[in-house]
Parts: C-alpha cells; structure tokens; sequence
C-alpha cells in the first residue's frame, strides 16, 4: 500500500530543539517513514505507513511531546436539511472526513460549525462533502479566520507589556540602591521586590517553565530549560536573602524575562513578515464572482462557483476562477502569476488565470477548475511546501542545536565551581551572577532561524517574481550549478515555423511572391505552409482563388491559380518541371547553411524566388545565453534536429556544445554524460519527452508554458515563458545562500565569543539576556533584507 504524507500545523515551538524533539518522537514512532518539522513554518511534514496509524496517531504523538495541532474553524449555512437525520447524517460524513476534527450542525438554525486542519482540507473541499451526498453549503461571511499570527503576537505583547510594568520598579529601584535617592527608598523594600519579581517569574515567565518540564520530560533541553534555570538561580537567591539578609538580584531575574519576551515578540512579528508573499498571494483570491444561472445575472461566494458555469468579468474586475474565454475579448494583466508587466491578449478559446485582472474588454469565463485544483491554489501549496522543507544545509545547525543546551548546562555548571572554589573562592553571589550570565546568553534560537527564514524569504520571493522552488534543497542545490542543459524546440525556440527570408527574381515584387505561394499553400496543412500562409495574413496580402491542388510526396506541391501553374519545393521539383533556379541556388546554400528550409517559388516554369523558414528563436534567448556564460556556467543544447540546423541555432545563440540527433530517450543519457564529467548540471525543458532528463538532472527546471509532466517533473517551475527566470532562478539561489551562511556566521560568533566573556564574568546577566533577546532578532531581520532583492539583468 502507498504512504501517505501529511503536514500539519504546530504550535508551542520556542526554538530548535523544540523542533528536533518533535521530529526524534516522530521517528521513532512505529509507521512513520519519515518526519521533517520546520520551526519558521512551525509546520510537521510526516510520512507514514496509513496501515500502522492515521492522522489522529500523528496528532497525539505531537500533543504528547508537549506541543499543539491547532485547528481553524469555519461557520456553514447548510441548505436543503428537512429533519434531524439529515443533520446527523451531514454531520457523520464530515466527521469522517480526513482532516474534519470536529463538526456539529444544528437544523433549527441551518447552520454548522466545522473544525479542521487547514493543512489537509479547506473549506471549499468541505462544502463539496456536503454537496456530495445532496445538500449545500455557503461559507458565511464572517466566518473565516485570519491567515495571519495577529492573535499570538497579541498575546506575546500582552505578557510584555505586564512583565515590563512589573519589572520597570525594580529596575528603578536599582538605581535608587546605587544613587541613594531616599524619595524613592519604598521601591527597594525586599518585600516590595519580591512581591513584583514574583508577579513576572510565574506569570509571564510560567511559559519558560512549562516549556522546560516539557523538554526535559521527554530527556532533551531547549531554550526553555536556559531561560528558567537562569532566572530561577537569581530570584531563588534574592528569595532566601529576603528573610535572611544579603543581596538581592529580583531585577536580574525579572528584567531578563522582560528582555526575553521582548525579543520574541520582535521575532514574532518579523517572522510573521517572513509568510507575506503566502499571505499575498492568498489576498489575490476574489471574494465573490458574477455568475450566470438560470439565464440570471447574480453574484456569489468564489467557493460556490462549480467547474462549467458561465462566469462574467467585466473591465477592471478580477478574473475569479481559472476558465476559458467564450465570449469577448481582452487584454489580461498576469503580472500577480507570471511577473510580466505586459498585459496579455486573450480572445475566445483562450485559457485565462483565476485572480488576474480584465484591463478593458467584456469577458464570459466558462469555469474549468475551483478550489485547491485552480492555478492560484497551486502556487500557493507549492510555496508552502518549499518553504516548510529543509535545505540540507539547516542539517549542520539541527546536529549543532542537538548537543547545544546540554552543553552550555555543562559550562555554565563549570563557570560557577570554578568562580566559587578558585577564581573568587567563596563568592557565591558572582559565581551565581556568572553561571547565570552563560545560562541566559546562549542562543540556540538564533541558530535554529539561520535557514528557514532565508529559505521563507527566498522561495516567496521567487514567487514575485514568477518562479516556484518545489523544495529548500532545489533553492540551494540550483546555487551550485555550473552547467545547464537547454532543450532546443519550444525552449529557447518558440517550436512555431516563421518566414525568414522572402528573396525575389529579378523583375518580382515581393509581395505578388508571397501572395501567389501562399495561396498555392493555403490548401496544405503542413507546419511549413502554414507559416507562409500566416506570413501572408500578418502582411495583410489578399490570397488568390487555387484550384488543382495537389502534393507532391518529397517534392513540394503544385496548384492552379488563375490559369497560371504555381509550384512550390525543392531542387529536384524544379529540375522535373523544368525550372532553371541557378540564379538564386547561391543563396538557397547560404540560407540551407543557416539551418533553414527554404523553397523555391515557380510560375509557369518561372522562378519567381525563394521563401525560406525556421524555428525562431525565443525573445531573450541569447542574452539569456551570455549572462549564464557572465556567471560562469557552461551552456548545452540537446535537440533532435540535424547537425546543420542544431549548429545554426548554436552559432545564432553562442551555444559552445551541441548535442544533435538526440532521440527523446536519449535526453536522459546525455544529462548524466555531463553529469559524469563532474558538473552539478541544470536542465531546462517544456515537453512529455523531456521529464526524464529533468527527473535526472541535479535541478530541474521547467517552463510553465509545457506540459504538466515536465512540471510535474522539474525542481523549479518558471510561470512565465521568459528565459530570462532562469538566470533570476539561479542569482535568487545565490543570493539566499549567501544570507544563509551569514546568518550562521552570526549566530555562531556570537555564541563563540558570548559564552565565553560570560564565563569569564565580563558580563552583567541583564546585558547577556539583552544580546541573546536580540540575536534572534538579527537573524530574522537579515532573512527580510532578501525581500528587497532585485534581479538586474
């Protein structure tokens, strides 16, 4: 039986042991294949064995280890219930539904109340449930709940804003110790502070204690465990010299629970920036469409429009669901999709994007896809995915975070007997002061963001701009590529034949030329006529009546057009009709020489000229060529043409190595060839044939105008027909490493070189819970700064 795969939403997680517990309890549970936990997307992707567990098994390990699967809750008018059993039975059939937690309807107010985990089901496939066994649901209006984290950074503001009213007196009453001031003596009152440093170690600070019992109960550590055993040393201490006299240190304890809880909130609301491009995207979805039913014009939700209603968009309005064009025409701005400023034209028969926007024209939509099947939809779960994945370079920091706190326990532990019993032999106040100062400057934190908010940042980004990373190991694997692969026809071609080059006889004007082969080839359906005929329509020549039409099997083709025989093909056709084409075969050679096909043209065994055409090559193609060669990496062409045309379009281009004749089976070979030499090897395809070199490649890349195959099949989809992406792909890759491994950096150096001046008592604990509150910070806010990333070409 196949695995099954889910993700799941977590909340709870302060930091990267948090993650690394949940995925060892994961792992070690009996059906779990694999599990992959992402503390930035504070997201749990697992795989498992559907024949051992389900959904709910994985949802209890989680909530085991200490942590929370929440749920979103959505508000439904059912329509159609006529008594109890219809609610009952509605309610049964949600109930059993992978993903519904809870649902409950009541028939006296037609309404019901469904909880589920957005990750596996949204609320449209919920109504299609309903609508599936013979009723019908509506989302109401003011159901939905908001994608962002408003509620949590509420919340961490209001254990701030307490633990700081709480703390500002004690640090006030500091100075007043030092600086003797007597108006304000009551603020140093030993009963006073405690009562005040009591007030923020258990209520704003009971979260670091729950979350220390936690992880120490499932035999880890994590930040937590720091924070209250740091803080706990200091205000157990003031507690005891409360009643038996000596110092007091409750603002040491209370002020690092405010600076804390300061960074988190911080942090908090830079990651929450991090999701934006998610969040944008989702804000493009249109609330409402104008459908038409039952010959009626009438407004309604996007989740009740079905697949083959007739929609209406008129100018300036979105696009609401992903359809064809019926009637009408339009100019569309796909700029949100593809990342192209140009509006497109779209007639009848034209495909158009749900969530694009209808510049000037009337437009009727026949719906072809809803829900999560609607392209939007689909940017929007591979985004996600991208960004819940680990590069595997965030391995380094989870093998890091694994031993860091259980080591800092360990120095901090040595800090205080070497402090206490030789350096300052039977101070145990510095001592504490000391081993509190480690415990509460180590930052595992820090280190744990270093990636997955660069690769949160990087992989929207690239959503702006048009390209989809499938995962955060393509984001870093596509920054090693120094070799790429083109596939020719439909790639870096346009795979549309075009007239070249029209060369006239002496005495012919140009356009009786083309008008006279075009109206012989208007009866032909061959690819290479037609691109005469369209030649023909796009110069606005006015074609002539043919008759006696007819193919001449490898020679070309003949017809009758007033009276006057047209015959149009190679050399051996003018030799059999008795054509003399020696004036112009100089230049038949030279056009043959380029790669093109070329005819020659004959009226009543006349030469009237020559008519050349080739596969175009695709706007931006060669300068796309020259700045992968800028950026240092070598270029291949693999195309089934013959050597002639393959180097045609190689020299045209400044393609150094050619791969010609290569049979579609072959494309596959070709790219471990490369691969073998030593290069880590990007290939770039749009067709069927195409997939296995792009499953083979180190990354694949795919045109979002292919086939679904070769997207399906490819590490990265460029949405938009332009080259140029994929030059972007791979700065934006660069670009994000670099960001990376700066985030590393810092937040290795300053745990190197923190632990050790704590250690050696160069630092007050206030300031040490001051750096630590804000190296996370850093860290995140360095991931933003790939938000003003621009790609220059």
């Amino acid at each position: 039986m196949a695995m099954k795969e889910v993700t799941l939403p977590v909340s709870g997680m302060t930091c990267a042991a948090c993650a690394s517990r949940i995925e060892r309890k994961l792992s070690k549970t009996e059906g779990v294949i694999s599990a992959n936990v992402n503390l930035s997307m504070e997201r749990a992707k697992v795989e498992f064995d559907p024949q051992k567990l389900n959904i709910a098994d994985v949802i209890k390990v989680i909530e085991d280890t200490g942590y929370s699967v929440p749920t979103s809750e959505v508000e439904l008018d059912i329509i159609g219930m006529t008594c109890a059993a219809c609610a009952n039975r509605i309610e049964k059939k949600l109930k059993k539904t992978e993903g519904i937690v809870d649902a409950v309807i009541n028939l006296a107010t037609e309404k019901g109340k469904v909880k589920f985990i957005s990750t596996i089901v949204d609320e449209s496939q919920i109504i299609d449930v309903i609508r599936g066994i013979g009723y019908d649901a509506k989302i109401r209006k003011d159901s939905l709940e908001s994608f962002s984290k408003e509620k949590e950074i509420i919340s961490k503001r209001k254990m701030l804003i307490i633990s700081a009213l709480f703390s500002f007196p004690l640090l006030i009453g500091m100075f007043v110790h030092f600086l003797k001031i007597e108006s304000l003596s009551f603020l140093i009152n030993p009963y006073l502070q405690l009562l005040l440093a009591s007030v923020v170690q258990f209520y704003p600070g009971m979260q670091f204690y729950k979350g220390a019992y936690l992880s120490l109960k499932d035999k880890s550590a994590n930040m937590d465990v720091l924070v209250a055993l740091g803080t706990s040393a200091a205000y157990i201490f003031s507690f005891v010299n409360v009643f038996r006299g000596g110092d007091l240190y409750f603002e040491t304890s209370a002020i690092l629970i405010t600076l804390i809880l300061f960074g988190k909130y911080l942090e908090a609301v830079a990651k929450g920036r991090t999701s934006e491009a998610i969040k944008k995207l989702m804000e493009l979805k249109p609330a409402s469409a104008r459908v038409v039913r039952d010959g009626k014009e009438i407004e309604v939700s996007v989740d009740d429009v079905r697949v083959g209603e007739i929609v209406i968009v008129k100018p300036g309005e979105k696009i609401p669901l992903d359809g064809e064009v019926v009637e009408g025409a339009s100019f569309v701005d796909e700029s949100m999709m593809t990342g192209e400023s140009v509006p497109v034209e779209k007639k009848v028969g034209d495909e158009v994007i749900g969530a694009t926007i209808n510049k000037n024209g009337y437009l009727k939509v026949k719906v072809t896809k809803t829900g999560k099947d609607t392209f939007l939809s689909q940017i929007i779960k591979i985004v996600e995915e991208a960004q819940s994945s680990k590069a595997p370079i965030q391995r380094f920091a989870d093998v890091v975070s694994a031993y860091f706190v259980p080591t800092v326990i360990g120095i901090a532990i040595i800090t205080f007997l070497l402090w206490y019993f030789w350096l300052d032999a039977g101070n145990f106040t510095r001592a504490l002061i000391n081993f509190t100062a480690v415990m509460v400057i180590a930052c595992p934190c820090a280190l744990g963001l270093a990636t997955p908010t660069s690769i949160m940042v990087g992989t929207g980004k690239g959503a702006q701009l048009g390209i989809l990373f499938k995962g955060g190991e393509y984001l870093e694997t596509a920054h090693k590529v120094n070799a790429i692969v083109f596939d020719k026809t439909g790639t870096l071609t346009k795979g549309e034949f075009e007239v070249t080059d029209i060369v006239c006889a002496e005495g012919v004007d140009e356009e009786y030329l083309l008008m006279m082969a075009a109206s012989a080839e208007k009866m032909s359906e061959h690819p290479l006529a037609q691109a005469i005929v369209r030649k023909a329509e796009s110069s606005n020549v006015q074609f002539k009546n043919t008759t006696h039409f007819e193919v001449l099997s490898g020679l070309g083709v003949a017809a009758e057009i007033d009276g006057k025989k047209i015959v149009i093909g190679n050399e051996k056709l003018m030799q059999v009709t008795g054509v003399d084409c020696s004036v112009l075969k100089s230049v038949k050679e030279e056009l043959d020489s380029e790669g093109k096909t070329t005819f020659y043209v004959a009226e009543n065994e006349k030469l009237l000229g020559i008519v050349s055409v080739a596969d175009s090559v695709k706007e931006y193609a060669r300068e796309t060529i020259e700045k992968l060669h800028k950026i240092g990496i070598s270029v291949y062409m693999l195309t089934g043409d013959n050597k002639i045309t393959a180097k045609a379009i190689a020299k045209k281009l400044k393609i150094e190595n050619v791969f010609a004749e290569v049979l579609p089976n072959e494309k596959a070979d070709k790219v471990n060839e490369i691969k073998s030499a030593g290069k880590i090897v990007a290939m770039v395809g749009d067709g069927i044939n195409d997939a296995p070199a792009l499953a083979t490649a180190d990354v694949g890349i795919a045109m979002g105008t292919g086939t679904d195959v070769a997207i399906e099949a490819a590490d990265i989809t460029l949405v938009a027909d332009d080259l140029r992406k994929i030059v972007a792909a791979l700065m934006l890759s660069r670009a994000t490493m670099r960001n990376i491994k700066q985030n590393l950096f810092w937040a290795l150096i300053y745990n190197i070189i923190g632990i050790p001046v704590a250690a050696a008592g160069f630092l007050s604990p206030i300031i040490a819970g001051a750096a630590m509150a804000f190296s996370s910070v850093s860290v995140v806010t360095n991931a933003l700064r790939l938000k003003k990333w621009e790609f220059k070409f």
